[in-house]
């Protein structure tokens, strides 16, 4: 090739002008390679609830982010909620839920009815979603292969089964997750004794992180992340920085036991958890995948 040509050819590639939606999603994915290269190998544990559950668009976008993280070399494991599901369920069949401290008072009739829409109806929906969108799930709650043994919460009122992780027998997790798969975890544990337990999904996604090593752990819900006084995200926090705004009051009612699970979750090994709000569309690629992030980070000082 003449120089001539050569330097035409090289005006002609440079007068090009690519698509800016091309632009920006070639960026990003350059953007994203080093966290890639990070991550690869690592466990995430993902707990996925809240009224995201419940549309239809978000759900895909949900089970989307799991698929590609398998298949860019995460691990994820994902442990699943389902309130708003067991409250309609019960009151379809005429019991009366009832709430102590944020924990559902489970007597042997809402035990069974728990069980059933989380090991069941929930726990299958979502292995169904991954599916459709070229991943594999393996839908399992704690009670299978005694994955999760559970001992009674201890409370002034008592609250029936409701349960909390005791040991966690992380061998199928490993199986599943060595296979290709994704495991998906209903929050229901089983006692020393045989008992049914019905476990805070929150609490179980933290114990589980805890007990595979997980380099990530994410709480998905209904809102940004914490918010200081002035309704403003705050993107990263110590355990000793949330103890100063529970006494301050900046943090109050749900958000401390979530908060709790992170502090939990960081004192047990884990690198870093995540609040985010699982109403964003991919707020966990974003979070994982981006300089910017998403949500509130917590991890240790």
């Amino acid at each position: 090739m003449t120089k001539e040509k050569s330097v035409a050819k090289g005006l002609a590639m440079t007068d090009y002008a690519p698509d800016p939606a091309l632009l920006f999603k070639a960026e990003t994915l350059a953007e994203a390679l080093p966290y890639m290269q990070r991550y690869a190998g690592s466990t995430f544990v993902v707990k996925y609830g809240g009224h995201a559950m419940g549309d239809a668009d978000l759900a895909e976008d949900f089970a989307e982010d799991v698929v590609l993280l398998k298949a860019v070399g995460i691990n994820p494991i994902v442990v699943h909620g389902g309130g708003p599901q067991i409250g309609a369920a019960l009151k379809a069949q005429g019991i009366e839920s009832r709430f102590v401290d944020g924990l559902r008072v489970t007597d042997a009739a809402t035990m069974k009815v728990a069980e059933m829409v989380l090991s069941g109806a929930i726990n299958k929906e979502i292995v169904s979603w991954i599916a459709a969108e070229g991943g594999r799930a393996v839908g399992i709650s704690g009670k299978d292969g005694r994955l999760v043994t559970a001992t009674k919460v201890q409370s002034e009122q008592d609250l029936g089964f409701v349960g909390e992780p005791d040991d966690i027998d992380t061998r199928i997790l490993d199986t599943i997750s060595k296979a290709g798969m994704i495991p998906v975890v209903a929050p229901i544990g089983v006692g020393a004794d045989g008992q049914t337990y019905n476990i805070n999904a929150d609490t179980m996604a933290g114990a589980i992180a805890i007990a595979t090593g997980a380099e990530r752990l994410f709480l998905l819900t209904d809102v940004p992340g914490v918010l200081d006084k002035d309704k403003r995200l705050l993107s990263d926090l110590t355990p000793a920085a949330i103890g100063k705004l529970k006494e301050d009051g900046t943090i109050h009612g749900g958000m401390i036991p979530k908060l709790q699970t992170c502090i939990d979750a960081v004192e047990g090994g884990v690198d870093a958890a995540v609040i985010l709000d699982g109403r964003v569309p991919h707020a966990m690629l974003i979070e994982i995948f981006t300089r910017q992030g998403a949500g509130t980070l917590v991890r240790q000082g």
